[in-house]
């Protein structure tokens, strides 16, 4: 069972991130999609239910929290570039239609990477986040 408040904070975070990192600091982007997904499984409820030893539920919420991430990032790129080739077409009318097609192609294109990337690495930061969490809720009793 999915806690999709968790996988929505994570993959919010993994698109705030990613953006930021990458326009600071280009070579730690990928640390947006990991932390995503480490915090998706840290906060989920159902974390406590995880199969002893079986990551796979947390990699699953980590992809997902990945992809969804990911197609934030796509969307945010599209309008954003979108708007600015309807300025070009304003001012230039022949160049306006290419630079339109243009961008919508790469704006598909970088969606489709960044949901590959964000899916790998969000799972990535799942398996981490449940192994962290996992270590966390072990119980020890003193005689």
């Amino acid at each position: 069972m999915t806690d999709w408040k968790a996988v929505g904070v994570g993959a919010i975070i993994n698109a705030v991130l990613t953006m930021v990192l990458t326009v600071v600091i280009f070579p730690l982007f990928f640390l947006g999609p990991v932390i995503g997904g480490f915090i998706t499984t840290y906060m989920s409820k159902d974390n406590l239910n995880y199969d002893q030893g079986n990551p796979t539920a947390g990699a699953a919420d980590g992809a997902l929290s990945g992809v969804i991430g990911g197609l934030i990032i796509g969307l945010i790129f599209i309008l954003g570039f979108s708007a600015l080739s309807a300025i070009i077409g304003l001012v230039f009318t022949e160049i306006g239609l290419v630079a339109g097609t243009i961008t919508l192609i790469t704006g598909l294109f970088i969606t489709l990477i960044a949901v590959i990337v964000g899916g790998v690495l969000g799972a990535l930061g799942g398996v981490i986040g449940f192994s962290v969490k996992e270590k966390g809720s072990v119980i020890v009793e003193v005689d």
